[in-house]
């Protein structure tokens, strides 16, 4: 049996159903060190629990509870407790491109100080890395993760933000709409002639939430509908493309407020009650 104070825990999500891979870390450590390494991709994590120390740019910071901390790509850098209890984090490594989609310029974003306090943002990070580590949906990733990485880098890189308006936002948002199955936001961006930043700011903008919110919910009245005509609802899941019957429920709940299988078999009963008759 393994120790329960020293857990690491690797979850691969894919940025649409074609696109790169991102790997999503959740950690807790009492005694573990990490060598001194470095990666090729921005570090990006949100500590939850304890104090962690790191070796970094010549110096050594702290990190604690609802920081985030962000390491850029070929910085050498350490990990370890500060603290006798140890330390618990969540931390994801995104190629480069993904956080200079919000930002102007072509070089890679700068952060002056790898240890920021936007609890925001710090709490959007880690529901979408708890989410996406229990289900990584492919679209669900591609439209989470850019979005608040390019946020990230908008507020606290030295880089300048890309805040300008997208020309005709409800037109773009009406074709992601229209062609969201099989998804793929990255060659949706490309189809009009926009980052994927861009597209995600564009079709928020006009329909009031992202396109893996919006794709889900139309999912979800789909199953409805299966589930109100008997269908199981791991057959509900598979039909309307949800990755399975875990996924269909978190959304099915999200939603209406109720498992599939609870709304199956209210129905059902409903309609065999006494005195209870169909459309005719």
């Amino acid at each position: 049996m393994g120790n329960v104070r020293e857990q690491a825990r690797w979850t691969r999500a894919r940025l649409g159903r074609c696109g790169p891979a991102l790997d999503l870390l959740t950690a807790r450590f009492a005694r573990h060190e990490y060598a001194p390494h470095a990666h090729d991709e921005y570090t990006v994590g949100v500590t939850v629990g304890g104090l962690e120390t790191i070796a970094y740019r010549g110096g050594r910071i702290v990190s604690g509870p609802g920081s985030i901390v962000v390491l850029e790509p070929g910085e050498m850098h350490t990990g370890g407790p500060a603290a006798p209890e140890g330390y618990a984090y969540r931390a994801l490594y995104a190629a480069p491109a993904l956080l200079g989609d919000g930002t102007l310029g072509t070089g890679h974003p700068y952060f002056p100080e790898p240890v920021l306090h936007d609890a925001e943002l710090a709490a959007a990070l880690r529901r979408t890395h708890t989410d996406l580590s229990a289900c990584p949906d492919p679209l669900e990733a591609e439209s989470r993760l850019p979005w608040l990485l390019a946020a990230l880098a908008r507020r606290h890189s030295a880089s300048r933000a890309d805040d300008a308006a997208v020309p005709g936002a409800r037109s773009v948002a009406l074709t992601v709409r229209d062609r969201l199955a099989p998804p793929s936001l990255a060659d949706l961006a490309a189809d009009v002639g926009l980052s994927r930043y861009q597209l995600l700011r564009a079709f928020r903008t006009a329909m009031g939430v992202p396109p893996y919110a919006w794709l889900a919910q139309y999912r979800v009245t789909r199953a409805r509908a299966l589930l109100e005509a008997g269908v199981r609802p791991a057959e509900a899941a598979a039909l309307v493309g949800f990755a399975d019957q875990a996924h269909l429920t978190r959304w099915f709940r999200r939603v209406l407020g109720v498992t599939p299988a609870a709304y199956r078999n209210s129905v059902q009963d409903a309609g065999h009650r006494p005195g209870a008759h169909s459309a005719t």
